[in-house]
């Protein structure tokens, strides 16, 4: 076993040099499969010996072996049992013992066991915790608090229910009394400790985890065992949010304190028992509001009181939300004073502000616009002001309306100060949260905002010796409140907005980016974009020519990909333009081929190389036929490049973008190179990758109907359907397994086909049997009409059934009537229910078993089926699809593991009757003529079998 751990280590310590990275992993993963080996990374963890940065590596590895490894999609265990039982048992105690940043990934192995087995397979876990607190040893207290706060939190954002209450509740059983014992033990450490500043950090601490598990347990409801003791506890929290001692004021002024963490998480207490339980926590709340302000009084501008400053914002935000509560700033004075000595102070640009204006201009923007910057002292005072102006919005408005005009008198000399004047403006003039999608929907109606836009904003969009900061207030403003500017008025501000891509300022030309592209994606009321192409097109390929350049400025690969809003800026532009781009698709090609090529090699953004896909995406969905084909043969390489290298984070894209070149055309023959795509996409390996499947399948999709030969002639067709079978065992894999089984169906031929027909309608209803989703039904049940349609192929109700008998006499009748026939009338997609109706339309034309087995309720309930699909026929949308493209939610991609769909080449609906467009029509002339042809034997079966309301229905549709 030594010898193993030792391999591992290496091993772990391989992964962090870049050039062996990829080897260290593949072995790695190797080594994942030998029993215990779990085990082993924790030894690694334990042994004190080796350097801390082997340890971490081994936790962090240990974290990520058991988010994949631990329990499979049912939550049964995928470890030997044994291995779970020793891991339960070591865990906490190994933890405790731990280095903060060892625990820290540790916290989180044990929270994602927890998410699949606490409470009732980890029963003797609270119990565990418990035992282990003490009165006095800050680091065990430390360990243990850790522990439960990494498995608490997960209820914070979770929605009310049984199951959640009851395992609060067991917790606050046996957890909640030794926790209030606890802090009260910890409150008298301090007091102790007050001039040893080593053991007051480490008791303080200790406080701090005190205050983040009493949020967990109170986040759902208010425990009883914390109302009991309120008085208490309310005295607690006040003495440390005024609680001072020099021994703990730290010189550096970027690096909180663990007393600012202390006090900015009982503001989050605060907000919280203020929002959810202001009818027992009310009473204390005068207290706090004053103590809160005096503390936000007395902070300076310091980045190490961000956070401080903006929790307690946050709660007195909480405060003025509440009606009882908001009394309290309804004074002229009181707001006087709430502008001059809270707000303007934290919405003022500080120093370090500027430094990271200039220095990390990517961070200021991301803290700045989205949302990232909620604990931004700046965010959290004009929300305060917000709140306060929806209580008392002529007094507000007046107030700062002062205070507006005196700053943008001085900001006529210090841009500074107009700063200060727009900051403050954007916190009156805006109501209401400032959506993605169109800015600022609603605004002060005591405020023009178009009008103080033309005095004293306009200018600096187009006053080329404006500072940048200036220039970057002008286009956020525009940003901002997009939505309140008319058309005409955007005809004229859009020059000048794409006049800013031009500036040499990161900033200014990446707030334009977004700017420009947020217009671009602008509708109006009614659905209709603002600008259309017609609009754009004058100057389309200039401008992205030039954002391509600002882009490729610098060809380290991570440089390359820090700035994704220039990227989705340029999908934007293509998406807009339609097929508009073919005439410079070359130009734009180059580009992103280039840069495909660059950025392979390091994928470190994933929103960026999310747009830069759907860039690409873009052009292949506008391309023409011709240009289609010429596409394939560009993309080819770059693309493939990707595969042979497995760059994992690109392979879901290149799959989806393969698929859509692809599909245009699924009766022409593969194109050669393409043929080498099969192998290996049928290896097993490509689908063990979970983020690999709907894209694979997709590709396998499109390339079976166009490769049918050569997959049966090189005996390709059995590992196909081994894929099908792994992808239908699992239920977040069975609509792609479907997907695959469907398009084998329709291309392969009957006589080979039959071979296997029997094997899958077996797997198939092995899966019926065990109560499978909805969804799993109803793909079956399209599934079923997919081959009962087919008769022209040899397929048709007549064959299912035969193959059906094969496995068990007369077992496809309960599935008919139970299953085929109830789920076909709820069907909803138009093309399922089309495909619905063209398969009961032949069953009852064509079919033997349905004419002579089933003639007694078969071939009725068939028809009324039939009739109830008629009743509200399907009608298919033709011409072009939706023209928004949606941003993915790509914040929480981990590299290689998401799965994220290209909108911009989503794959179009399988129709398998094209030429049928009137359903109600062709049923018409299909049943007519089956008649006829038959010597109305159809018009007899419904004389004997339909119903007189029967009848007369059906007659609609023969004659």
């Amino acid at each position: 076993m030594a010898g193993d751990l030792n391999q591992v280590v290496q091993l772990l310590d391989a992964t962090l040099k870049p050039a062996e990275r990829r080897k260290a992993e593949l072995a790695l993963k190797a080594e994942e499969k030998h029993q215990g080996f779990s085990l082993l990374l924790l030894q690694i963890v334990h042994n004190e010996s080796l350097p801390q940065q082997n340890r971490l590596s081994a936790a962090l590895y240990f974290k990520n072996f058991i988010r994949f490894n631990y329990v499979d999609a049912q939550g049964n265990y995928k470890l030997p049992s044994n291995e779970v039982d020793t891991i339960k048992q070591e865990l906490i105690g190994l933890m405790i013992t731990c280095p903060p940043a060892i625990q820290t990934q540790l916290g989180e192995a044990i929270s994602l066991i927890a998410d699949s087995d606490f409470w009732e397979r980890w029963q003797t876990l609270v119990t565990d915790l418990v035992s282990r607190l003490t009165p006095d040893n800050a680091k065990v207290n430390n360990g243990v608090l850790e522990v439960a706060h990494s498995i608490f939190q997960r209820w914070r954002p979770l929605y009310r229910s049984d199951e959640l209450f009851t395992e609060i509740n067991h917790v606050l059983k046996t957890f909640a009394a030794p926790f209030l014992e606890l802090m009260i033990a910890t409150d008298g450490q301090i007091k102790a400790n007050q001039n040893n500043k080593e053991a007051l950090k480490a008791y303080l601490l200790t406080f701090n985890l005190l205050i983040k598990v009493f949020y967990d347990l109170s986040c759902q409801d208010l425990p009883p065992q914390f109302e009991e003791s309120l008085d208490r506890i309310a005295a607690l929290l006040h003495e440390y949010l005024v609680y001072q001692n020099n021994l703990l004021v730290t010189d550096d002024d970027d690096e909180a304190s663990v007393l600012e963490n202390v006090k900015a998480d009982i503001c989050d207490v605060l907000q919280l028992y203020t929002t959810k339980y202001d009818d027992e926590f009310g009473r204390f709340a005068p207290k706090f509001i004053s103590s809160a302000w005096n503390l936000l009084s007395s902070l300076g501008p310091q980045q190490k009181y961000d956070n401080l400053v903006s929790k307690a914002l946050q709660f007195l935000t909480a405060i003025a939300s509440q009606d009882s509560h908001a009394q309290n700033f309804n004074d002229e004075a009181v707001l006087k004073q709430i502008v001059e000595g809270v707000v303007l102070p934290n919405v003022a640009l500080r120093e370090s502000d500027i430094e990271q204006f200039e220095d990390e201009p990517i961070e200021f923007i991301r803290r700045d616009l989205e949302g990232s910057d909620t604990d931004s002292r700046r965010r959290a005072a004009t929300d305060f002001l917000k709140k306060l102006q929806e209580k008392f919005e002529a007094l507000v408005t007046g107030v700062a309306g002062n205070y507006i005009n005196h700053y943008l008198e001085q900001g006529k000399t210090n841009w500074k100060d107009k700063d200060t004047a727009v900051s403050l403006f954007f916190s009156i003039a805006a109501k209401g949260a400032v959506t993605a999608a169109q800015g600022v929907k609603t605004i002060n109606s005591l405020i023009d905002v178009v009008d103080f836009f033309q005095k004293h904003i306009a200018a600096d969009l187009i006053n080329v010796e404006s500072e940048p900061i200036s220039k970057v207030d002008a286009i956020k403003f525009l940003y901002t409140f997009r939505s309140q500017l008319t058309k005409e008025q955007w005809q004229g501000a859009f020059q000048p907005l794409i006049q800013n891509l031009g500036s040499d300022n990161y900033v200014v030309y990446t707030y334009a980016a977004i700017a420009v592209e947020r217009v671009l994606y602008l509708t109006d009321d009614a659905g209709n974009h603002v600008f259309s192409r017609t609009d754009i097109e004058p100057f389309a390929k200039d401008l992205l020519d030039h954002l391509f350049k600002l882009v490729e400025k610098d060809t380290a690969p991570a440089k390359m990909q820090e700035n994704e809003f220039l990227m989705r800026c340029i999908m934007r532009v293509l998406i807009v333009m339609k097929d508009g781009v073919l005439p410079f698709a070359d130009m734009v090609l180059d580009h992103l081929i280039r840069i495909t090529a660059v950025i392979k090699e390091n994928p470190s953004n994933p929103r960026f190389y999310y747009y830069h896909f759907e860039a690409l995406g873009a052009l292949v969905k506008n391309g023409s036929p011709g240009a289609s084909a010429q596409l394939q043969e560009r993309l080819w390489a770059p693309l493939h490049t990707i595969l042979i290298e497995e760059v994992n984070e690109f392979i879901p894209y290149v799959f989806q973008l393969f698929a859509a070149l692809l599909e245009p055309n699924p009766s022409g023959a593969l194109p050669d190179h393409y043929k080498a795509l099969v192998g290996p996409l049928i290896l097993p390996t490509i689908w063990e990758t979970r983020g690999n499947v709907p894209g694979a399948a997709r590709l396998l999709a499109a390339i079976i109907p166009r490769a049918t030969e050569s997959i049966i002639a090189e005996n390709q067709l059995e590992p196909i359907l081994g894929i099908f079978q792994k992808l239908l065992s699992g239920k977040k894999t069975e609509q792609s397994a479907f997907e695959i089984l469907d398009v084998i169906v329709v291309s392969i031929p009957k006589p080979v086909l039959e071979k296997y027909f029997v094997t899958i309608l077996q797997l198939l209803y092995t899966k019926l049997q065990n109560n499978p989703s909805d969804s799993y039904k109803r793909n079956f049940v399209c599934f079923y009409h997919l081959v009962s349609a087919k008769t022209e192929a040899g397929l048709g109700a007549d064959f299912f059934i035969a193959q059906t008998d094969s496995i068990q006499a007369n077992i496809f009748t309960p599935i008919y009537l139970q299953q085929i026939l109830p789920i076909s009338k709820t069907l909803a997609r138009p093309v399922d229910r089309k495909l619905a109706v063209v398969s009961f339309a032949k069953s009852l034309a064509e079919s033997q078993a349905f004419a002579q087995r089933y003639q007694k309720g078969g071939w009725r309930f068939t028809c009324e089926a039939m009739l109830t699909l008629l009743a509200n026929a399907p009608t298919l949308a033709t011409g072009g699809g939706n023209e928004v493209v949606n941003e993915a939610d790509v914040d929480d991609i981990g590299f290689g593991m998401g799965f994220t769909p290209l909108n911009t080449c989503r794959q179009p609906t399988r129709d398998e009757f094209p030429q049928i467009q009137d359903v109600p029509q062709w049923v018409k002339q299909y049943l007519t003529h089956a008649n006829a042809s038959q010597n109305n034997v159809i018009a007899g079966y419904v004389q004997e079998r339909l119903t007189d309301e029967g009848k007369q229905a059906l007659a609609v549709y023969i004659s």
